[in-house]
Order: structure tokens, then sequence, then C-alpha cells
């Protein structure tokens, strides 16, 4: 599996920017598929998944949604609201465990996107 994300870029603050993550070299509607982000500095952080539910870090809950177009075999991650602190690296990524409970984990995750900047000015 493939992954390949998009749709990152200089946003003000307030800004409802979507990213993209688009699959290729397996159809991933069986597949957990996660958002997660690393700020300068920091370790990579769980943002949200779509597995046999969908999920939010504490942060983001209430302004980010993740969605799934099957036919496209493409997962996005819409952001509103954003702040500077979601300022970070955004990557999408893939499990054929879709019923893992540790979702959360980056180690759960067989196959990663590039990743795409997010830059939040105030």
């Amino acid at each position: 599996v493939q992954l390949q994300a998009s749709g990152g870029g200089l946003v003000q603050a307030g800004g409802s920017p979507r990213l993209s993550c688009a699959a290729s070299g397996r159809t991933v509607s069986s597949y957990g598929m996660g958002w997660f982000r690393q700020a300068p500095g920091k370790e990579r952080e769980f943002v949200a998944v779509s597995n046999w539910k969908t999920d939010y870090a504490d942060s983001v809950k209430g302004r980010f949604t993740i969605s799934r177009d099957n036919a496209k075999n493409t997962v996005y991650l819409q952001m509103n609201s954003l702040k500077p602190e979601d300022t970070a690296v955004y990557y999408c990524a893939a499990t054929p465990s879709r019923y893992s409970s540790s979702y959360y984990t980056t180690t759960t995750y067989d196959y990663w996107g590039q990743g795409t900047q997010v830059t939040v000015s105030s």
C-alpha cells in the first residue's frame, strides 16, 4: 500500500483546510486509517482514526473530521478552526488490523504517507 498525503500549506488561524490521503496498490476500505502529526521537537502524535469506529485526540475533537471515499480509495481530514498549535507535519497511515484497540499508537500502522506540512499563522 502506498499513501500520498496532500492539502497542507500555510493557513491563517481559524482556517479550514482539508487534507487528503490517496491510497494505491491495494483497496483500503477494509483497513484502519489514521492521521498523525509531528511538530518540531515533539513525538508523532495521534490525531484521528477511521476503523471500526472514528475517534479523535482530545486536542482536535469537535474541530477535525475524518472521512473516507472508498470509491476513490482516499481518506480525508477536514480541519476547522485551526490554531497555531496545530502546526505540524501531518501523516496518514494504514493498518490491515482494522479492529485494533491500539489505533492511537504509531506501531499499529504498517504503511505511512510522506507527510504534508500544515503551518497555522496567528
